[in-house]
């Protein structure tokens, strides 16, 4: 199966490669048993413009009945959806909602060097293409769609959101990347460095910053828990990496971050309007 979406960086065609045999769950948090979860969630690879194939996991209600909504996962830096998600697709699937989710490239199961965003406009355009070919070819009659992304992934579905902003129902972000904190915002000097570096030496491991699992996640158990999964990345921000994030970071704050705010407040009314339609 292909689909096309030109999100300004040319076309992306996707095969669709479905996986016929399961990695198996590993057991790094307390699972969720829902009754009326399908017995196994759905995985398959997808092939992006760059010739990668993209890890990608879904969560479905059960039976025919068509979902309440359709909702698309965009995870966090160095993380995952399949393990790391998994709890909130399985939540959400069980109350008749139906959740996708995709590996970023570098990310997860996905191709691509560790923890490494050459292009953060180019992984947009993946989940940009990936996300509405399902909701227009397998969802085609669900009309209420929702982006769901956590810190990194925040910026992601902020992005996706701006791309196509009557397509969207809305966006649900959970302590999006949307400021880079005071304390964690690198010196001038190491900015300048780094965009001269970035030329000769990409994906050097060599950013000077705090452990980015301990600066991303207050709990101690979420920060084991994500050590203990192999396919989260736990070393030091590479070079490239690091100036794209900054760079997105820079234009959500001074472009976008007062659109951001009256869209969380639109999205608590949503919420709240249709809690009873939803659950």
């Amino acid at each position: 199966m292909t689909s096309s979406s030109n999100g300004g960086h040319g076309e992306a065609v996707y095969e669709y490669q479905e996986i016929t045999t399961h990695p198996p769950v590993m057991n790094l948090a307390r699972p969720f048993i829902a009754a009326n979860l399908q017995e196994m969630c759905m995985q398959e690879y997808v092939m992006n413009s760059r010739g990668m194939k993209l890890f990608s996991c879904a969560w479905l209600p059960k039976g025919n009945t068509p979902p309440k909504a359709v909702i698309f996962l965009c995870h966090g830096y160095a993380v995952e959806c399949s393990v790391m998600m998994r709890g909130t697709g399985e939540r959400l699937a069980s109350a008749g909602f139906a959740v996708y989710g995709l590996d970023y490239e570098g990310h997860g199961r996905s191709d691509g060097l560790r923890g490494y965003v050459p292009d953060f406009h180019a992984l947009v355009a993946d989940c940009d293409a990936f996300f509405v070919s399902k909701a227009t070819t397998t969802h085609s009659r669900s009309g209420r769609r929702f982006l769901l992304g956590e810190s990194m992934g925040g910026a992601v579905a902020i992005l996706l959101h701006r791309a196509r902003p009557d397509f969207w129902s809305g966006a649900v972000l959970v302590a999006p990347m949307c400021k880079i904190a005071d304390d964690m915002k690198p010196h001038p000097v190491v900015v300048n460095i780094l965009k001269t570096m970035t030329g000769i030496i990409p994906t050097w491991k060599i950013v000077p910053t705090k452990d980015v699992v301990d600066c991303a996640h207050r709990l101690q158990e979420k920060r084991d828990e994500i050590r203990r999964n192999p396919y989260c990345y736990k070393g030091k921000p590479r070079l490239k990496t690091a100036l794209e994030l900054l760079k997105v970071s820079l234009d959500i704050e001074a472009n976008l971050l007062h659109q951001v705010s009256c869209m969380l407040l639109s999205i608590l009314f949503l919420l709240y309007r249709e809690s009873k339609h939803f659950f």
